[in-house]
């Protein structure tokens, strides 16, 4: 089972995400809560995902991803908003975010998003994509997304390359015939040599390095 906290300063978005969510087998919304409460509602519930409007009054979403981030087991957060604003974008991936959403996401695929998420995986909306490739990192030439991927060993980068796919742990240990915790090591290692702290990082860097062209 899945675990899930919402936060978000509208009681009607809590409300419609929880019943989105709860609708299906083998995710359990276990709490909602606005900003202030959250990290207090989080550290009870011990949650596996948070989905965190990134705008609210008393503790926007910024500042409680990076204390989230303070915890010894931090849970995967996907950020909501209504806008895809690039300082908002890099802001959040820069302190751990392992995915961007908006709040009209399809709520067919809100499920799988959350599922991804609890996986390991990455979320992007498909309207914040563009803006984040083209956005982020903006003072990173793909030269030197190159010369970061150069830091990888031969199977690091094909780590890298099904991380920025969107798989997951447990999708890249099949695919490569590995075990779990050998590649969850080898993530840690990769966004280790790339200096950054999130798999969305790493994932921009592989395509700015070119690794997803013809894939």
């Amino acid at each position: 089972m899945t675990k899930v906290v919402i936060v978000d300063d509208e009681a009607l978005i809590r409300s419609g995400f929880r019943l989105i969510l709860s609708a299906v087998e083998g995710i359990d919304v276990v709490a909602t809560c606005d900003g202030i409460q959250a990290l207090d509602v989080i550290a009870e519930y011990q949650p596996d995902v948070v989905l965190l409007d990134i705008r609210m009054p008393g503790k926007d979403g910024l500042s409680i991803l990076a204390d989230l981030q303070k915890m010894p087991d931090p849970p995967k957060v996907a950020v909501l908003t209504t806008f895809d604003a690039d300082d908002y974008i890099a802001a959040a991936l820069r302190l751990g975010a392992a995915g961007f959403l908006l709040k009209d996401t399809d709520p067919e695929q809100l499920p799988h998003m959350v599922r991804s998420l609890a996986a390991g995986g990455l979320v992007l909306s498909d309207k914040v994509s563009p803006r984040v490739v083209t956005g982020y990192l903006e003072d990173r030439t793909d030269e030197s997304a190159l010369t970061m991927i150069e830091k990888l060993s031969d199977r690091e980068t094909e780590v890298l390359t099904l991380l920025a796919q969107g798989r997951s742990n447990a999708e890249i240990a099949a695919t490569i015939y590995s075990s779990v915790g050998t590649v969850k090591d080898q993530v840690s290692s990769i966004l280790s040599k790339l200096s950054v702290k999130s798999r969305v990082e790493a994932a921009i860097i592989a395509q700015r390095a070119g690794l997803l062209e013809n894939r």
